[in-house]
């Protein structure tokens, strides 16, 4: 089997988001042999990618769980298509919940999916160590809305109690410092085997529609403050926000099966 080891959201290796790009020749193998290589990867996400009669598929594993989203690993699979195996154009990604897509644009991939829901809520569990000033929540991530970039960078995440909570994970965010930015996050999922992520382009279809009705607009530019790092380009159109993001390639390799 094809393996690819890509960082995303990175211009530089050892920087951004890695992800396990894992590519099926001969259609899907079985959901435990999935979940073995990626527990044996050991990267937040790795990616199953089959291209069946024409239509491309994906299927997105962390090392406990297979997730019905994952930005970065979509991001890693559009780079492998792209830049290791000849596709070319707009990708049409099918996976069991969404319809997603990928395209260049100069140096840049852009993801193109689905808003998610959110709402206000009056409370969440806590789990940070500084309280927020307010408590949002989408399909299955909570967000904690802080005043100051410091506080993100300080705030620590207790495992134990993020593991029990009932959704998958908890978003944390504030306005960025840095003129250039307008917002920061991180993101912690030790319930789905995450304990901090380091870049997450699946939570930026919860934050890019919380940032558009504080900021009033619909383009953003953010960073996510993990020890790795790494910046997102965002905007949103009707129903969806396309988030962009550069790739690059740290390891090619096969799996012996």
């Amino acid at each position: 089997m094809k393996f690819f080891q890509v960082d995303s959201f990175a211009d530089a290796l050892f920087r951004g988001n890695p992800a396990g790009v894992c590519v099926l020749q001969d259609g899907w193998i079985s959901d435990s042999l999935m979940q073995s290589i990626a527990a044996e990867v050991n990267l937040s996400e790795t990616v199953f990618v089959a291209d069946i009669g024409g239509c491309l598929y994906l299927r997105w594993f962390t090392p406990t769980v297979e997730v019905d989203l994952c930005g970065h690993a979509t991001l890693a699979a559009a780079h492998v298509l792209y830049h290791h195996l000849g596709y070319e154009g707009v990708l049409s990604f099918q996976s069991e919940h969404h319809q997603l897509s990928v395209y260049q644009k100069s140096d840049m991939l852009i993801l193109d999916f689905p808003i998610d829901k959110i709402w206000q809520i009056p409370t969440a569990p806590d789990c940070v160590n500084i309280s927020p000033i307010k408590y949002w929540r989408g399909t299955d991530e909570y967000i904690f809305v802080y005043e100051k970039e410091s506080q993100i960078r300080a705030a620590v995440c207790d495992m134990e109690k993020a593991g029990k909570i009932d959704l998958s994970g908890i978003i944390i965010t504030a306005p960025a410092d840095d003129p250039a930015l307008d917002f920061v996050s991180r993101y912690f999922a030790p319930k789905i085997g995450i304990p901090e992520d380091p870049v997450t382009g699946s939570a930026h279809t919860l934050l890019a529609p919380y940032w558009r009705g504080v900021l009033r607009r619909d383009h953003f530019r953010a960073t996510q403050l993990s020890p790795r790092g790494g910046i997102l380009d965002l905007q949103i159109i009707g129903e969806r926000v396309h988030i962009g993001g550069k790739a690059i390639t740290f390891l090619v390799g096969e799996i012996a099966l």
